[in-house]
């Protein structure tokens, strides 16, 4: 009899283990280059790195980025499509993937390509339209029609790419008092007071940080402390830490950039992440360089390269960590593929495994509980 418990209790220890690593990978696609549904959702098992699709949203127009509510219950997306954008609401199924279309609204702007939200509002930034816009949610996970519009004015020295507002990224503090804005065009931080409970004031400006003309600001992120922000300019491919106090003030400390020194061609530096245990830092590059820069991070929030390597595709939009640490995936926007590294935990490199989902124009990409 002890045997037999043994025997069970191992069984269940295992099958435990067993949905502690899997997660929901969700993905956002363009829609208008091939054929795409939409949002995908798979399986992802972390101790092993294999996939399979659990569903797909319904014809639903070039959702770029998601964002997941807290409770796991929903999904937002811009629909980045010119004049014709727009930020939908998902209700989200997480054990079955099965997601279903709740309303969308127009995001007074065009191209909208962030968003966050809480339990309040849904936040987007517009990259076209040079502006933030604030839905509020329904009680069945809906939004409401715009409350909150503020539209950035100027431009850079960049006459291409800099020639307005291009706002390309909205990000929460740690503590949710503030919200940090990167606009590309005007090379400034944005950082706003957030008051959720506001009906139609949400977001008002403490202060604007300005950084490196040209610059091109794009993606932040927090370190895990909270203590420093790591920002990559897309333009020149700058990579800038601040410090951060709870005041909601950055200070700029350090700056390098992510290019090899003997690197020649066109880059644009895309997204910026951190490893679930804040040890190390990753950046990809676009155009030309297609590559991701692994970075640790110490203890005075400084930080030492340790490789650079291809993501072995073209376009690495964006990229995500498993909530475990154990692997790194990279969406390719040309090549149509989301490649999987293996990461070592102690050193931060990564090891290509073989393994590939293939997938119409992935960009946004996050994972969830299952």
């Amino acid at each position: 009899m002890k045997g037999l418990y043994m025997l069970l209790f191992s069984a269940l220890a295992f099958t435990t283990s067993e949905a502690q690593n899997k997660f929901n990978l969700l993905i956002g696609t363009y829609t208008n280059t091939c054929q795409s549904n939409g949002i995908y959702v798979y399986e992802f098992n972390a101790a092993s790195g294999e996939f399979k699709l659990k569903n797909s949203s319904e014809s639903v127009v070039s959702p770029s980025y998601l964002s997941v509510s807290a409770d796991n219950k929903f999904i937002y997306a811009v629909n980045e499509n010119g004049d014709q954008s727009a930020v939908s609401a998902f209700g989200y199924n997480a054990k079955s993937g099965k997601v279903t279309f709740l309303n969308k609204n127009e995001p007074l702007g065009n191209d909208p390509c962030h968003l966050i939200n809480d339990s309040k509002n849904v936040i987007v930034a517009n990259y076209s339209g040079g502006s933030i816009v604030v839905f509020k949610k329904n009680p069945d996970g809906s939004i409401t029609k715009v409350q909150q519009i503020l539209q950035h004015e100027g431009k850079g020295v960049n006459v291409a790419r800099q020639e307005k507002a291009h706002v390309h990224q909205v990000v929460f503090s740690p503590d949710k008092k503030f919200v940090l804005s990167n606009d590309l065009g005007l090379d400034k931080i944005f950082i706003y007071k957030y008051n959720p409970y506001s009906n139609n004031e949400m977001l008002t400006l403490k202060e604007t940080v300005d950084v490196k003309a040209g610059s091109g600001p794009r993606h932040l992120t927090f370190s895990k402390d909270g203590k420093f922000v790591y920002l990559i300019q897309e333009l020149d491919a700058t990579l800038t830490t601040f410090s951060y106090d709870k005041s909601g003030s950055l200070k700029k400390i350090a700056e390098t950039s992510i290019l090899a020194k003997d690197f020649k061609g066109g880059t644009g530096a895309a997204a910026i992440k951190i490893s679930p245990d804040g040890k190390f830092l990753y950046v990809t590059d676009r155009v030309d360089a297609n590559n991701i820069s692994v970075y640790k991070i110490l203890k005075n929030g400084a930080i030492a390269l340790v490789e650079q390597q291809s993501t072995l595709g073209k376009g690495p939009r964006d990229f995500a960590i498993d909530p475990s640490g154990n692997y790194l995936l990279v969406g390719h926007q040309y090549t149509n593929n989301i490649v999987i590294f293996k990461r070592d935990k102690t050193t931060g490199k990564l090891i290509d495994t073989g393994k590939k989902i293939e997938l119409c124009s992935p960009v946004g990409l996050l994972f969830t509980k299952i």
